[in-house]
């Protein structure tokens, strides 16, 4: 007999009651679900960034998995590029429902342990609409954005009290959920220098009251339980930011802050050296401000010798490889510099070298279903382009490498049509060659095959202008 979702749940939950008397079932959990529109046959699940195990998905997209001699936190699952968080703890049965087209948004959960992780994952979505709200708010003189930002946490603690009195919880998810709130209320503050409006970021820090940042003296930063948590590591690299920005201020020779100048990026790799031990944190923190600086700059003096500091202090040794790798495409792409060769796919399966497609300026740039706004918003904007520059090739590229159904199932979905739309051949080889990042990153080509812009944007405001200079190009 072929078993529906609910009974899925209801012999869980029959099962858990059966063993509660069991200290060895007492200890395992159960986490199954059904996913909409899969991206690939399989979920994996870790902890602390070890994988567990890798589940596939059975004929009907569903999955279900036991967690044998479980440890008590917060797991990690990512199916099809997207990542998630779920808190696991003993006899729990959670079973999920997403469609992969609107991952956060349409996670729910079902089963043993469902309730605080439905309230986790709303709160994570509420978290991010806030974000729009809190850069509005963070044009408020220092009192006024206090009394903003403190009015939303005190919402958030009363949800979390109504929660707590309605539901009998574990000091674990007591624990998670106040992390909640307090991180995301230090990121609110850590971000308001830098957008407040005004380019006199010194005047801003005095401006604000003596205590604003009394709550760093309670922070953690080495915490090996959060180590691997979304809220605690947005709080970190917004901390840091404004840690360094205090020191870099004082001896920087720059009439005006530049937040993407060589120097400020210096200072936080070295304040990160000094303020943090744990290797987890530090590597990612080292990590993240080294790769989104060398994939923003042209200068390649600037780019070794931030690379240079990061290799110095980094201990993850595949992460440092990585970084070489990636700095070493860059290299490669140099405004100038020949495109390099790279073999795509089209959506009738004919293999192309991406150099014979280019013989007029050309625009390249890539998609992937897990960012689904940015594919769709993308193409109005590139459907947009082509309207207003016909002599202009754009050459647009799915890079998930799934095969070829499920893009082409989100192409014919939007009403967006095949023409110039194309795979990489070999995905990670292409990806790496290219240094696709971030996914808005997009490369201008001459006609004579020529790199006029290797790392812009089509939402720029200087976009135009940049595809007009590479069409008056001889």
């Amino acid at each position: 007999m072929r078993l529906t979702y609910l009974s899925i749940l209801l012999i869980l939950t029959l099962f858990n009651c059966k063993n509660d008397g069991n200290d060895a079932e007492n200890n395992n959990a159960y986490f199954g679900g059904e996913i909409m529109n899969p991206n690939n046959d399989f979920v994996v699940l870790l902890k602390s960034e070890k994988v567990i195990d890798t589940i596939k998905l059975d004929n009907r997209n569903r999955f279900l998995y036991k967690v044998n001699d479980l440890e008590a936190g917060l797991y990690t699952f990512y199916h099809g590029g997207e990542v998630q968080m779920v808190l696991l703890e003993p006899k729990d049965s959670l079973l999920l429902r997403l469609n992969t087209l609107e991952f956060d948004e349409s996670l729910v959960f079902t089963g043993k342990g469902a309730k605080k992780n439905n309230y986790l994952i709303n709160e994570f979505l509420e978290n991010e609409i806030q974000e729009n709200k809190i850069y509005k708010f963070c044009q408020l003189k220092p009192q006024a954005y206090l009394r903003r930002i403190d009015s939303l946490k005190d919402m958030k603690l009363d949800k979390l009290k109504g929660f707590k009195i309605k539901n009998t919880t574990s000091p674990l998810f007591d624990k998670i959920a106040q992390a909640n709130i307090d991180y995301s209320y230090y990121s609110s503050k850590e971000v308001y220098p830098f957008v407040h409006h005004g380019g006199n970021k010194e005047e801003i820090l005095k401006s604000l009251p003596s205590n604003f940042y009394d709550y760093r003296k309670t922070i953690n930063y080495n915490d090996d339980f959060f180590k691997n948590y979304y809220h605690y590591n947005s709080f970190l690299k917004y901390s840091i930011n404004n840690l360094a920005l205090g020191g870099h201020l004082m001896h920087s020779d720059d009439d005006k802050f530049k937040r993407g100048s060589l120097c400020y990026t210096l200072d936080r790799l070295k304040l990160v050296d000094s303020l943090v031990s744990n290797k987890v944190v530090k590597n990612e923190l080292l990590k993240n401000f080294t790769s989104n600086y060398i994939s923003k700059s042209s200068n390649s003096e600037n780019n070794d010798a931030l690379l240079n500091a990061y290799l110095k202090i980094s201990t993850d040794e595949k992460d440092k490889a990585m970084m070489k790798r990636f700095a070493s495409s860059l290299n490669n792409l140099k405004e100038g510099s020949s495109f390099p060769s790279i073999k795509l796919v089209d959506y009738k399966n004919s293999e192309f070298e991406i150099k014979s497609l280019i013989n007029a300026p050309t625009v390249i740039s890539f998609w992937s279903h897990a960012y689904y706004d940015h594919f769709k918003e993308s193409h109005y904007k590139l459907n947009e382009l082509k309207n207003k520059y016909p002599e202009v090739r754009f050459i647009v590229i799915n890079i998930d490498g799934y095969g070829q159904e499920i893009p082409k199932s989100a192409l014919k979905a939007n009403n967006f049509m095949f023409k110039d739309e194309y795979q990489f051949k070999n995905p990670k080889e292409s990806i790496e060659a290219l240094a696709i990042q971030p996914m808005t990153k997009t490369l201008v080509v001459d006609k004579h095959q020529k790199i006029v812009y290797n790392n812009t944007n089509i939402f720029s405001v200087n976009f135009e202008e940049q595809l007009l200079g590479a069409i008056n190009r001889k």
